[in-house]
This record gives C-alpha cells, structure tokens and sequence, in this order.
C-alpha cells in the first residue's frame, strides 16, 4: 500500500531555488528585496534540516547568507524559483520511501517550464536523492495544487485539477483515478469554492487551506464584507464545514485571517495568503506581509503547533510574483 506523506512528517531536504538573471525575479530593480526571503526561509529552515538550494552559481550567492550550515548549493539549470510545483513528491510504499516526478509545464502553459520540469531526474541522476527511486509520471500535477493528511487523503481544488489547461481537462473521477493510482490517494476532498485574486496557479489549495494534522485544516477566511474575496471565502468555509475526516467526525477548521489588501506597482492586487506556510522538521516557517494580522497569526500557529518553532518571514516583496513561503520550498523524503 503506498500513501503520500504529510508535510509533518520527518523529511530529509527542503528543495529551494535561488533567482537568477533568467527568472522572472529579473524584471525587479531591487535585487536585494527579491532575493532577501529566499536567504531568510533558507537559514530557517536550516536551523533543522538540510536546504537543497538551485542556484547558478554558488560562489556568488553565498555571501548574502549569515550561515550556510545545512545548506548545499547545487550549481543548475532551472526556469524558476517555485519549487513547490516541480519539485519531487514523497511517498510511503510498503515501508519504503519513493519519488514521483510529475510533468511540470508552467502551471498550464503560461511560463516557460522546461528545465524546471527535469530538474528531478537530473538531481536523482547526481545522486541528492539518495537510493529512493525516481518515477516519471506522464501527467501534469503541482505540489501545491494538493494537500493530504498522511492517510490517503488529498484536499484539492476542482478549479485547478480538473482545468482544461492541465491534462486537457478531465471529470473529478478521472483525476481521482489518476490520484488513486499515483498517490495512494484513499478519498478526495473537492473544493469548489475559494479564489485569491493575482493567484495565477488557476486555484493552488496551498493558497487557501491547508492540513495541519490528520484531523484539523487551517484555511483563509474575510470578514471583510466590501472585499472582493468575501463571498467565495465565506462559501468555502461551509465547504470545509461539510467535509468529514476519515473517522466520520467534523473537521477542527482554524480561521486563518485574510491580509489586507496588497498591491504591486501597476496596482494589481497580490495573493497574500498565511495559508502558503511551510512545515519544516522543527519549525512552522510563516509569511509577513506588514500587516496587522502577522503578529496574530503567529501567535496561532504557536497554538497549532506547541511543539515546533515558528518563524516569521516577511514575504512582501516575494508575493509580488505569486508566491510566498510555501510556494518556495519543496520537502523532500528518501
């Protein structure tokens, strides 16, 4: 029986990927902005674990960190910085430890994507994955496009799954097959609710709700009645209400508030999001957006997660590209 871990498990290397002059990181003037949350999410979750960190060239990155303890760099060719999507995927199969490589091909064609899309063979072929076989998987699937428990359960969203851009489109059963027979998958749970504007991922559920534990989901809620975002939030949150765990129980749902509006400098509205938080080996990596609820939203994740550190990182300047924390970083197990 193969199952896909959860993010709390203990995993062996967060993947990460520095921006370089070929990114979409080199429209932006302020270097030191763009490439600041990178150190910052790198360093903390070095304090724990091993960081795989892509780059071009090492040599030249590695002053901007205070510590390279646990980091390595990987001198690479990639397209982009968001690991989270092409990075390799963890499995528990029969006691042992597996990874898939699904096709990556720029969140429906809207980014160039080729090298990102074989970066894991690539690592594999040199050795950083360890012993853990590689398997390519002929279909299109991000990592941050699903969630799961540990337990056979994946939460996912019908907008982006089942889009016409991956896959060709495709009903909820033939990409529960596709789970099913890929990830272990047991049951899914389909949102049809739920948006962030400026989130180009067509609907990544990392974006908006998350597992923290196999009975407990922590997702965005507006109380916001003007904000755009109000009605579908407030219709995905009696989705979550309705979803039941394995057990046959309620799900405990923890509110995690929606930041105020952030913009870029052509005034389009960015996908700040808490949900987009990363679950390291001994810490809760959380974005900051110089908001008034990041202090807030820290104090609940100490609650949800007694036992592990929890770190602030401002993410201002990354989500200016659609991404946060989350999005970023990719664990790795083998």
């Amino acid at each position: 029986m193969k199952r896909l871990r959860a993010e709390w498990e203990s995993h062996t290397v967060i993947l990460m990927a520095f921006p370089h002059e070929a990114t979409d990181w080199a429209q932006y003037d302020d270097w030191e902005a763009v490439t600041a949350p990178f150190v910052r999410i790198a360093q903390a979750v070095a304090y724990y674990q091993m960081v795989y960190m892509l780059c071009r060239d090492a040599e030249a990155i590695k002053p901007l960190f205070c510590s390279t303890t646990n980091i390595v760099f990987i001198e690479a060719e990639y397209d982009d910085t968001w690991t989270r999507d092409y990075g390799a995927l963890s499995l528990d199969e029969e006691g042992k430890k597996r990874l898939l490589d699904f096709t990556f091909d720029g969140w429906g064609g809207k980014y160039q994507a080729d090298q990102d899309n074989t970066i894991n063979r690539w690592l594999a072929g040199k050795g950083f994955y360890g012993g853990a076989p590689l398997e390519a998987i002929d279909y299109v699937l991000e990592g941050g496009a699903i969630d799961t428990d540990g337990a056979g359960t994946i939460l996912t969203t019908r907008r982006c799954l089942c889009h016409p851009n991956r896959n060709g489109g495709g009903s909820t059963h033939e990409v529960e097959t596709r789970l099913r027979d890929t990830l272990g998958a047991r049951r899914v749970l389909w949102l049809e609710e739920g948006y962030l504007a400026g989130d180009d991922t067509d609907g990544h559920v990392d974006m908006l709700a998350r597992f923290v534990n196999a009975t407990t989901i922590a997702y965005v809620t507006c109380t916001r009645t003007e904000d755009e975002h109000y009605p579908a939030l407030k219709k995905m949150e009696a989705e979550l209400q309705r979803f039941r765990a394995a057990s046959g129980d309620p799900y405990t749902l923890i509110p995690l508030p929606l930041p105020e509006p952030k913009y870029n400098e052509a005034g389009d509205r960015l996908p700040a999001t808490y949900a987009n938080f990363l679950i390291s080996n001994g810490a809760v990596i959380y974005p900051t957006y110089r908001d008034p609820n990041d202090t807030k939203v820290g104090e609940m994740f100490r609650e949800i997660f007694p036992d592990r550190e929890v770190i602030p990182i401002p993410c201002l300047h990354l989500i200016r590209e659609g991404g946060s924390v989350h999005c970023s970083t990719m664990h790795i197990a083998y």
